[in-house]
């Protein structure tokens, strides 16, 4: 199959570095988009000076991330100004068609973004992006291909709509039964707290080998084992620090101040697992308070606000302590009421659970579309 250089059959347009003194967020100017931006297709910063068309953002305009993850979305945001260290794809060659070019830049900028080196951050350079190798089939097969890869992301699409109602209907339930509980105790009162093992080469000599859990792990309200790593420890911190059922696991630092403090509780889905240091356990005292009532109420907007205050701010890091874990309030409704919710709740979560494994085929399903497609084999 023939190809050409990304360069060769699309203008790509890089942005300017704008005076930051210039930046708003009172909305005088133009939005402007940096890299956090490309994403979420809109800006809440707002650039006041003067500028040039040529870097002019439209809604439907396709941006590239250049810094951490080479992130391709479509622009939404209204007429906009392109900040630097961010890509348009401009006008294409009349070989490209542009449905085609957006369903094959995600997986080339991923295979970039795995095999780039870094020490911090990720950067794409003008030279390696503009090198992409494109597959030129005819026109009317690049639009079959769009299509049929825009059919099975659709799939996609629809099972993650059904995952965020089902993670909103828990939420609307929790409301409904508790939304008038004032806090009356904290999650000290109930709950052992209890820090985890860090992680180092120090380990190596250690005699036993264990899977641990770290904070890419612990989502809010669910565990992701998708990639488990082990480390060694001696039995004494093994017996210390390893997850029973039950088990909340708060997050202790994030970059992200919403995440801090966000909580997954443990059902013992690997044999004789531990945790990190980045990661604090608290084990609930069962005759008190449910696990999954616990976790649901310290996921709740008010609920982590605790978390949101105490947060402390380190080389932009936001960060909890066990002490703080401890202060979290908490209600303590009947146990009656919280059997109630629980049974609603783990209703809920089956049906999350067969929404989640439908989607797991779906992304099997249009990855192996992707890669034959792009191979000439679809």
């Amino acid at each position: 199959m023939r190809t050409a250089r990304l360069s060769d059959v699309a203008k790509l347009d890089y942005g300017f570095a704008f005076d930051s003194k210039r930046f708003n967020k009172e909305g005088r100017g133009l939005p402007l988009v940096r890299i956090r931006d490309v994403v979420p297709g809109r800006s809440d910063t707002y650039y006041s000076g003067e500028y040039t068309d040529r870097y002019l953002v439209e809604d439907g305009d396709f941006l590239i991330g250049m810094d951490g993850q080479f992130n391709l979305a479509c622009w939404q945001g209204g007429k906009a100004l392109l900040n630097q260290r961010v890509c348009r794809i401009g006008a294409l060659d009349d070989s490209l068609d542009r449905a085609y070019l957006a369903r094959f830049m995600p997986a080339a900028l991923k295979a970039i973004e795995d095999s780039t080196p870094f020490v911090t951050v990720k950067h794409l350079s003008a030279g390696v992006l503009g090198g992409v190798r494109v597959p030129l089939p005819p026109l009317p097969e690049q639009r079959r291909i769009a299509a049929i890869l825009d059919h099975a992301d659709a799939l996609r699409t629809k099972r993650r709509q059904v995952l965020a109602h089902l993670d909103a209907l828990t939420q609307s339930i929790f409301h409904e039964m508790f939304g008038d509980t004032p806090p009356d105790a904290t999650v000290g009162d109930i709950a052992e707290i209890q820090g985890g093992l860090q992680v180092s080469a120090k380990r190596s000599s250690l005699p036993v080998e264990v899977p641990y859990l770290r904070v890419a792990n612990a989502h809010r309200g669910r565990v992701d084992l998708s990639e488990v790593k082990t480390l060694r420890a001696t039995e004494a911190e093994v017996v210390r620090t390893r997850l029973v059922p039950g088990d909340l696991l708060f997050v202790e630092g994030h970059a992200n101040p919403m995440e801090v403090g966000r909580v997954a509780m443990w059902s013992d889905e690997i044999p004789k697992c531990v945790h990190q240091n980045h990661l604090i356990r608290g084990r609930v005292n069962q005759s008190r308070v449910l696990p999954v009532f616990a976790a649901t109420w310290l996921n709740t907007y008010a609920g982590a606000a605790h978390f949101r205050r105490a947060g402390n701010t380190t080389s932009g890091l936001n960060t909890i302590s066990a002490s703080v874990v401890r202060s979290a309030p908490i209600p303590l409704p009947s146990l009656g009421l919280q059997h109630q919710f629980v049974a609603r709740a783990q209703h809920v979560a089956a049906r999350r659970t067969s929404v989640r494994r439908a989607l797991a085929a779906n992304d099997e399903l249009f990855a192996s579309l992707q890669s034959r497609a792009f191979r000439g084999e679809l």
